[in-house]
Parts: structure tokens; C-alpha cells; sequence
């Protein structure tokens, strides 16, 4: 009986000693650096301050938009990657950051290394949306101009290795048009700019509303199934183009340092997971031209890998600057 007690006695103490495994911090206890590598405006802001806004209210933390914007993204994916690995500084990261920019400049971090993504977000809805005083209203229209005019059209997109001009090049490796590539800082002032007639089109998210506007003509939406709000407008494969990829309409996730710690990295995607099947979230995303799409971390990393090598292929021959 004495041998029994004591072996229970013991136990118990274990238990609750030295033995016993450090519980979870709860994540976060402190306030989120919450990383935009656009300017503002642009749709990656937007679902950052649709997502950071339902965290800080899920947690009770605030989560606190910087702004990094310049090279395609890849300096705000630096800032991430080389930040303190603490999980407390997040990158709103478009596909283009990891999977296309860093093919085409200089980046000071390995995306596959340093960058781990958390939780997907979804897809973005794009459009081939163009200045409406130009004189083509279809996307077979617009071919047979830019092949009678080589040269003289312009399209605009949110920075070089972004998806919109992945897609300006993924169209012209398909037509074999020559149109000529404008890069921005982000996605408004390429939108802003096509509406002016300083650039004839752009291929990008935020177009949508400048198209129901009427300040630009959409002749194709890509990067989703169906366009509720572009009622007419043909799906580019039903355009003409029977090839396209719809990951070329762009993709959003959240990511963090590589190195931040595992328990954390669960953490987050957990909370990413809940807040994207809330059908608040779906409408506001919905709102910005964005389909919610949650997957956890695996399945994005096969993403980001499918769209790189796609990236390689359409953007062989280019070097670095």
C-alpha cells in the first residue's frame, strides 16, 4: 500500500513539475507587423486590412499595416524574411512575390528558404481591361491591332514579376503581338493611369470597379470560374485564348520567416482558417475581387511552386537586373 502511494505521489508531482511540457503561449500576446509590399490602394492592401482588421478583432491584438513597397514586392519580402523570426511580422504575400519577382531582380532572400507561407487566401479575379477610347471592344480585336501596329500598345501593371505582368508577357508569348510593358508601384497608379490614357491597358484586380464605371472597357476576365459583376464579358479561354492560366490573375496568402518558430506558424494558420470560412470575410473579399479559397501551408507551397515554374517558362531569356 506504502509502494503504491508513493508511486501515485509521484506521478502527481511529475505531472505537475518539472516533467510537465511548457504550454503554448497563445498567439498573439503582443501587437502584429502586419506587411503591405505595394503602395496603398492596391488589392493587396485591401485584403490586408480585410484580414488584419478580423485578426486584431479575433485576438484582441492589433495588427498594423506597413507599407514596404518597391521591386515587385521583393522588398517587403525581404524586410519579412530577414525580420526577427518571432512570427510577429507577417507579409500579405501576392504569388508574384515569391514566385515570379525573384526571377527577374536581385532579391536578398531565397523565397523556397527564407519566406514560409502560413495560409492561403484565395484568388484574384483580373481582367484584359482597356482604355475605351482605343478602337478594339474584343480580345481577338485587340490581337489583330497590335499585330498590325507592333509596338505601339502599352499595358501597365503593378511592377515587374507581379502577375499582371506575367500576363502581359503570357499573352504576347501566345499571340506573338509585341505590346510593351510599363511597370508601377503597385496596382493603382497602373489602373489610374490606363484610365488617362498614358497606358492602353492592364491586366489586374483592381479594374473591376474602373470597368462598371465605364472608365475602362474589360474585353476577358481571367483567374476565376465566372465574373458576377462583369455581366458580358467572356472568360479569356472563351475569348481565344484556350491556353491561358488562371494563376496568372494573381493569388494572396500569409506568410512568415522561415525560421519563426512551428508552434506559432500552426497557430496563425488556424486562426487564417477560421476567419476565411466567415461569411463576412467571403463577402469583403468578394468586394475586392478576391474568391476566398483557405488552404494550409503544404498546398500553398505547391502553388507558389507551380506558378514559378510557369514564371521560368513564359519569362526564359530574361536576366536579373
Amino acid at each position: 500500500m506504502h509502494n503504491r502511494l508513493s508511486a501515485l505521489l509521484l506521478a502527481a508531482l511529475t505531472t505537475l513539475g518539472m516533467g510537465a511540457a511548457p504550454a503554448q503561449a497563445a498567439y498573439p500576446d503582443a501587437p502584429v507587423s502586419y506587411v503591405v509590399p505595394y503602395p496603398p490602394g492596391g488589392t493587396n492592401d485591401n485584403v490586408a486590412r480585410i484580414l488584419g482588421k478580423r485578426l486584431a478583432e479575433k485576438t484582441g491584438q492589433p495588427f498594423i499595416i506597413e507599407y514596404k513597397a518597391g521591386a515587385g514586392g521583393t522588398i517587403g519580402a525581404a524586410h519579412v524574411a530577414h525580420a526577427k523570426p518571432d512570427g510577429y511580422t507577417l507579409l500579405n504575400t501576392s504569388i508574384g512575390n515569391l514566385a515570379i519577382a525573384p526571377q527577374l531582380l536581385k532579391a536578398s532572400f531565397d523565397p523556397f528558404e527564407d519566406i514560409a507561407p502560413v495560409h492561403y487566401v484565395g484568388n484574384a479575379l483580373a481582367t484584359v481591361a482597356v482604355n475605351p477610347a482605343l478602337p478594339f471592344r474584343t480580345l481577338p480585336e485587340l490581337i489583330a491591332y497590335a499585330r498590325a501596329n507592333p509596338g505601339k500598345l502599352t499595358y501597365g501593371s503593378s511592377g515587374t514579376g507581379t502577375p499582371g505582368h506575367l500576363a502581359g508577357e503570357f499573352l504576347k508569348r501566345e499571340t506573338g503581338i509585341d505590346i510593351r510593358h510599363i511597370p508601377y508601384k503597385g496596382s493603382a497608379p497602373a489602373v489610374a493611369d490606363a484610365v488617362a490614357g498614358h497606358v492602353d491597358m492592364a491586366f489586374d484586380p483592381l479594374s473591376t470597379p474602373q470597368v462598371q464605371s465605364g472608365k475602362l472597357r474589360a474585353l476577358a476576365f481571367f483567374g476565376g470560374d465566372r465574373a458576377p459583376n462583369l455581366p458580358g464579358v467572356p472568360h479569356i479561354r472563351q475569348a481565344g485564348l484556350p491556353n491561358w492560366e488562371d494563376a496568372l490573375g494573381g493569388s494572396f496568402f500569409v506568410s512568415v520567416s522561415s525560421k519563426a518558430p512551428a508552434g506559432v506558424q500552426a497557430q496563425l494558420s488556424a486562426l487564417l482558417a477560421d476567419i476565411l470560412r466567415e461569411p463576412e470575410t467571403i463577402a469583403a473579399l468578394e468586394s475586392v475581387q478576391v474568391s476566398a479559397r483557405p488552404l494550409p501551408a503544404d498546398d500553398t507551397r505547391h502553388i507558389i511552386r507551380t506558378v514559378h515554374d510557369l514564371a521560368a517558362q513564359i519569362l526564359d531569356g530574361k536576366t536579373k537586373d
